[in-house]
């Protein structure tokens, strides 16, 4: 893992320009932290006007932890990932197969308001597929807590490539965590259930489905059936299954089910936002 100086991971946390004010109605409570992750769907559909509404939540939540996925940057456009972190005032991580001498870079990234500890990042196997992890360690509330955002592979008939990517992530996470709570989340481009998947769960739990046991597949879906076939719930929120560091998540809910002003979505995907609470 590597431990870098602030501005070599080009950080920035301004103050948001135009943000609302806190307030009891927006804000969670103290002792929890939120975690938001979603699939920004990189430029489609008309990126400039969904960036506004993907904002106007994000002030609303105001998540310790943002992870996401499908991050793009180009010559025409700004990291999107930067853009977001420089209007909520956030520190960021991305983390890209492509070079930071690439003029195009595609990827994922970890946003937190707070103090950053460590860092890293992490290409999975199989290589040729193009996958990425990034991770943030940062202070809550005097606590060292590890985050990581991912994005695995994505056809129906690709579980073994998903379970080789499953395996490598969960040895980068084992081998960089620290000694607090950590989040695992992201795009898994498959439902719990799956072999796959059933690497995970075995030592993780899904946000969502902890708080909603009973859910329906429609209520737990992640995926905007507008713009194409539904997989359905493929974003995930992970927290550990149990000891003294674990994180117990009390609420959850999908984000993005509704169509934003002037007929516009947030992404291709709904986003997942899980409250957690830290054990004593």
């Amino acid at each position: 893992m590597r431990r870098t100086l602030l501005l070599a991971l080009a950080f920035c946390a301004l103050p948001a320009i135009g943000a609302a004010p806190a307030s009891a109605a927006t804000a969670a409570p103290a002792d929890t932290l939120t975690v938001v992750t979603l699939n920004l769907w990189h430029d489609s559909h008309e990126w400039p006007k969904r960036l506004p509404v993907i904002l106007a939540e994000m002030r609303r939540l105001r998540p310790d932890v943002l992870c996401l996925q499908e991050v793009l940057q180009n010559p025409q456009l700004p990291n999107q990932a930067q853009t977001l972190a420089d209007s909520l005032g956030c520190h960021l991580r991305f983390a890209s197969v492509d070079g930071p001498e690439r003029p195009k870079r595609y990827g994922n990234a970890v946003l937190t308001p707070h103090r950053v500890l460590a860092d890293g990042e992490r290409n999975l196997e199989p290589v040729d597929d193009y996958r990425a992890v990034a991770h943030l360690r940062f202070d809550w509330r005097g606590r060292a807590v590890d985050a990581y955002s991912t994005h695995l592979h994505h056809t129906s008939e690709g579980g073994a490539i998903r379970a080789t990517q499953i395996r490598h992530l969960l040895a980068y996470v084992d081998s960089t965590r620290g000694d607090g709570p950590l989040v695992i989340a992201g795009d898994f481009n498959a439902e719990l259930g799956t072999p796959e998947m059933d690497l995970v769960t075995v030592r993780y739990v899904d946000a969502f489905q902890a708080v909603h046991p009973k859910a329906t597949r429609a209520e737990a879906a992640t995926f905007n059936p507008r713009f194409g076939v539904d997989p359905g719930a493929i974003d995930h929120v992970f927290v550990e299954k149990g000891g003294a560091r674990r994180l117990q998540p009390v609420a959850a809910e999908v984000l993005f089910r509704t169509v934003g002003p002037d007929s516009v979505w947030a992404s291709d995907h709904f986003g997942v936002m899980a409250r957690l609470r830290a054990g004593k």
